[in-house]
C-alpha cells in the first residue's frame, strides 16, 4: 500500500467512527432491522418510570438507537410526568407510546416479553404492548449536537 492508499482507509475509518458516534449522540438518523414497541394506555395509568424502566431494558438487550413519539433518546434523556402527563426531554408525549428501536429485532422483542418484564408490568397498569418486528426501522429523530461546557480532550 502507498501513502495514499493509507491516507483513504484512514479518512474512511474516520467517517465511520464520526457516523456511529452521530448514531449514539442521536445527532444523525439510523435505519437499519428492530421493533416497533407500541404501548396504549387508555386509562392513563402508566407514569414515566415504566417508560424509563422500557428504554433500559431495550437498552440492556442491544438497542442502538431509539426513539419515543418522535424524542430520539440518548444518554442523558430524562422521562418525567404521571399517566396522561408525560414529558421526555421536557417534550410532552400522548399515549400511545411508539418506541421505534434499531437493534437485532431476536433480541429486543423476548427482553420486553420475560416474566416479570415490561410488558406485564404494563398490563398490570391495565397498558397494553404490542411489538412488532422489521427488517427497516428508521430512527429520524435528532438532537442538537452540543459542545461540552466543561470537559475537555485530555492530551495523555
Amino acid at each position: 500500500e502507498n501513502s495514499s492508499d493509507q491516507a483513504e482507509e484512514a479518512r474512511k475509518q474516520t467517517l465511520e467512527k464520526e457516523r456511529q458516534l452521530g448514531i449514539l449522540a442521536g445527532t444523525v438518523a439510523a435505519q437499519g432491522p428492530g421493533i416497533t414497541l407500541t404501548i396504549s394506555d387508555p386509562s392513563g395509568a402508566v407514569a414515566a418510570d415504566k417508560l424509563l424502566d422500557t428504554v433500559q431494558e431495550l437498552r440492556a438487550a442491544g438497542a442502538e438507537a431509539i426513539e419515543v413519539n418522535g424524542v430520539r433518546v440518548v444518554a442523558n434523556t430524562y422521562f418525567a410526568g404521571d399517566g396522561g402527563d408525560i414529558q421526555v426531554d421536557g417534550k410532552k408525549i400522548d399515549a400511545p407510546y411508539e418506541f421505534k428501536v434499531i437493534g437485532k429485532p431476536q433480541d429486543l422483542e423476548p427482553a420486553l416479553n420475560i416474566p416479570g418484564g415490561v410488558v406485564q408490568t404494563l398490563e398490570k397498569e391495565q397498558a397494553t404492548a404490542v411489538v412488532e418486528r422489521s427488517d427497516d426501522i428508521v430512527v429520524d429523530a435528532l438532537r442538537p449536537a452540543k459542545r461540552p461546557d466543561y470537559a475537555r480532550s485530555s492530551s495523555s
